[in-house]
């Protein structure tokens, strides 16, 4: 598999993660210094998944980040588009329901869900903009949007951030990653991604209400959250 560029096809994208599904969170745990966890808990607390109500968790890959919203009494929806990390996702939670989905056509009925959340997969969707249209569409009148994204950081931290990015992480990856070019076009997408205030601009251009997003890790990752009216 080569190096995914940054028109994000989308079988190139999916075949990338493909290559990736089984090491996956052991990797990214270790590329990013074990924050990811922290990450997965805020980005938990933030759904606060209530009994009752069903979640569409979109770019789930192996089902780690659904887990953890899993509940008593909450439905959660798996979703991805790469069948090797679903593959991988059944075989760890099988108490979990997998679907494949692409995230600008998704194979749900209007207002299915009452949260949708998607974590570090937005970027890898060729047209952002029409993936959160379609999120609108399947979430129910007041129902909940929850994107956990790689984002900006400013100032100098931000260009030691780059730095890092650009000639530390593909040297790490290829200590750690069975496909080290995933983790070179991960450094690209995340410098070419929009900003926060640009995303929460996105974000309520398709019609979401009461969008606001707050930084973690300095910027590293940002948490966008929204409302359907």
């Amino acid at each position: 598999m080569t190096k995914a560029d940054l028109n994000k096809k989308p079988e190139q994208v999916s075949a990338m993660f493909d290559a990736v599904a089984r090491k996956y969170d052991r990797t990214n745990d270790l590329l990013s210094f074990y924050q990811s966890r922290l990450w997965r808990k805020a980005l938990t607390k933030t759904v606060d998944p209530k009994p009752g109500e069903r979640v569409l968790d979109i770019a789930a890959g192996t089902g780690t980040s659904s887990m953890a919203l899993k509940r008593e009494g909450v439905e959660v929806v798996a979703a991805d588009f790469s069948k090797g990390m679903l593959e991988e996702g059944k075989r760890r939670y099988p108490e979990l329901e997998f679907v494949f989905a692409d995230a600008m056509k998704l194979p749900f009925k209007d207002g299915e869900f009452d949260v949708v959340t998607m974590s570090f997969g937005l970027r890898n969707v060729s047209d952002h903009k029409v993936a959160l249209a379609e999120f609108l569409r399947v979430l129910k009148p007041g129902g909940r949007l929850v994107i956990c994204e790689f984002s900006h950081v400013a100032g100098l931290l931000g260009r030691l951030y780059l730095w890092y990015l650009r000639k530390v992480l593909p040297i790490v990856s290829k200590m750690f990653s069975s496909n080290p070019e995933a983790y070179d076009y991960l450094g690209d997408s995340i410098a070419a991604w929009p900003n926060q205030a640009q995303l929460k601009s996105d974000i309520e251009g398709v019609g979401f209400r009461s969008v606001s997003y707050r930084n973690l890790t300095l910027g590293i990752v940002a948490l966008h959250s929204g409302l359907r009216n």
